[in-house]
Parts: C-alpha cells; sequence; structure tokens
C-alpha cells in the first residue's frame, strides 16, 4: 500500500509540480530546440564559432527542475575520414582533416590523427606521437577544454559544472562534450543499414547515414591506447530515430485500445485495470485524441483503485475541459 501511495505522488509531482507538461507544450519545446539549433548551424559555419547540439531530457522537450543540461560541441571547420580519398570532398584551405584509425582499437572506439599534420594550436598541443602519427590525444584534449571551463570537473566525454541559469535563477547542472564529427558514416556500421528492412523507413535511414558520426573524447578502459582513443557517438542518428514513424506507432496505439476495451481478463488482470486505462488516456491525449482520452480517464475512474490512481486521473480530465 505505501508503495502505492509513493507512486501516485512520483505520478502527480512529475506532471504538476516538476512541470513535464502538457504534449503540445513538450512538442513545442522540443521544435524550438530543432529551430534554435538549425539557425545557430547555419550561422556559426559562417563566423567560426562551435556547432552545438543539445540532448537528453532537455533536447526532448523535458523541464524537469533536476535535469542537467547535455550539449555537444564541435568546430566547423575539422573533419574526420574514414579514408583518406574522400579528402577530395573537402579544401585543405578551408578545413583541417583528420584520419580515423580503428585498426587497434575496440570496436566503437578509434584513434584521430593529422595526416598533414596541420592544426590549430589548442589541438596540437593535445596531440602524441603514435606509431609515428600525430593523434590527438582524447585525455589531453578534453583536459585543455576543461582549462576553459572554470570549476568543472571530467565526467566521462564531458566537462561537467553547475552555474545559475538565466531563467528562474535555479541552479543547473551542465555537461559539455567537446567533440569532432564526421560527415560520413562509419564502415564498421555499414550492417545496420542492411538489417533495416522494415523499420526506420529508407529516407530516415538516408538521412542517418548523411548526417554521419561523432567522436567523444574518451577511449575504451582495455584499449591498447586508452588515454588516446575516441569514441564513436550516435547521438544524432537516436535522435532522428526518436520522432520518427508516426504510423507504427498509430498501429500500437489501436492495438492497445483493442485489448484494453475488449481483454476479458486473459492479458489485463483486474488490478491492472486502471492503470491500463490510464495508459491508454494518456497515449490519446498525446495524438490529440482528447474524446477518446476523456472515456478512457473515465473509464479508469470505474476500476477499482487498485494502483492508487484517481487524483491524477482526476487532474488530468481536469486538464482537458
Amino acid at each position: 500500500m505505501a508503495l502505492h501511495t509513493i507512486s501516485e505522488s512520483v505520478y502527480v509531482g512529475l506532471c504538476r509540480t516538476y512541470m513535464i507538461g502538457k504534449p503540445q507544450q513538450v512538442a513545442i519545446r522540443r521544435n524550438l530546440i530543432d529551430i534554435t539549433e538549425l539557425l545557430k548551424q547555419k550561422a556559426t559555419s559562417k563566423i567560426g564559432h562551435p556547432v552545438q547540439m543539445f540532448s537528453g531530457s532537455l533536447r526532448d522537450g523535458f523541464r524537469f527542475r533536476d535535469s542537467d543540461v547535455d550539449i555537444m560541441f564541435w568546430a566547423h571547420d575539422y573533419k574526420v575520414l574514414w579514408d583518406f580519398s574522400q579528402a577530395t570532398l573537402y579544401s585543405t584551405q578551408r578545413y583541417k582533416l583528420i584520419l580515423s584509425d580503428s585498426s587497434e582499437s575496440p570496436p566503437g572506439f578509434t584513434l584521430l590523427w593529422l595526416p598533414l599534420e596541420t592544426a590549430d594550436r589548442y589541438v596540437l598541443s593535445s596531440c602524441v606521437r603514435i606509431n609515428g602519427s600525430l593523434c590527438i590525444s582524447s585525455t589531453m584534449y578534453r583536459d585543455y577544454m576543461q582549462t576553459l571551463k572554470p570549476g568543472s570537473t571530467v565526467h566521462g566525454p564531458c566537462c561537467s559544472g553547475r552555474e545559475v541559469g538565466k531563467i528562474g535563477r535555479v541552479e543547473m547542472e551542465w555537461d559539455y562534450a567537446d567533440c569532432f564529427v564526421s560527415d560520413f558514416w562509419p564502415p564498421s556500421a555499414s550492417s545496420w543499414i542492411d538489417r533495416c528492412h522494415s523499420w526506420p523507413p529508407p529516407h530516415v535511414v538516408d538521412d542517418i547515414i548523411r548526417s554521419g558520426c561523432h567522436f567523444v573524447a574518451i577511449g575504451h578502459k582495455l584499449g591498447k591506447h586508452a588515454d588516446n582513443e575516441w569514441r564513436v557517438s550516435f547521438s544524432q542518428a537516436e535522435q532522428k530515430l526518436v520522432h520518427i514513424d508516426p504510423m507504427r506507432a498509430q498501429a500500437a496505439l489501436d492495438d492497445l485500445q483493442v485489448l484494453v476495451h475488449h481483454d476479458q481478463g486473459v492479458f489485463v488482470p483486474v488490478h491492472f485495470r486502471d492503470i491500463s486505462w490510464e495508459i491508454l488516456g494518456i497515449c490519446q491525449q498525446m495524438t490529440g485524441n482528447h474524446q477518446a482520452a476523456l472515456y478512457s480517464y473515465r473509464q479508469s475512474l470505474r476500476e477499482l483503485p487498485h494502483n492508487k490512481i484517481h487524483t491524477a486521473t482526476r487532474q488530468r480530465i481536469q486538464d482537458l475541459h
């Protein structure tokens, strides 16, 4: 019983106290982040400032009071190549080229070296010689970036810290990951493309492949060059996958609706009926079907209160009126 009470308190707290917001609000926040990033990337590519990409709950449209701010940064004029033949696509007067070498690294990790040995001073100061090649050390690069963020500490591939935010003067934690970008999909991950027969859709796969990947400053603990390796990051691909395929989502919602409406206790036990109607209502509300959501919430109230969610259900009904 105590667990049920705690569950309801957490549920109500997340929906009201910590302002998850209504589905429309979450969607608007997510779109604002997308538009802001697009505009900033257009501008920064011309003036030489680092490109940034939000991730985590902030990017997904949530505003939890205790969430940290996760941002990836990279210089637009550095490009990582998987094969030196790709260098013909870039002007060496505009771009500094980096070559990936994963021959001595565990899967998902690689060394990054400068084939032309030209780079900005801060990058060159983070380089070491490995097998005769001038490699960018992930540890040295991350440590240098940390010096530019007073009061920060190293947390995985990120520099982490706390500061008072501009909105509400609330102290916020942040994780900044300084990385490099490649416009090409890793050859070692090419099998993923071949596995995408039914999901995600072909146009999404093409978009992900064209977007390439990133390299964050952390090596494999058991790698031969643990202090100098970089980890391949698919954060951008993950973000594209999160917000796609509404038809498949609608089909899943239809199946859930049939199950909750017509199940006779075979798949949905009696003590889960109230929360099953509640989940169905939340999904319907998120898709904008408010009439169906109201019906589901009211059905939830008619069930025995096994999960103690009636207060939260009534609040959702009130929000829809």
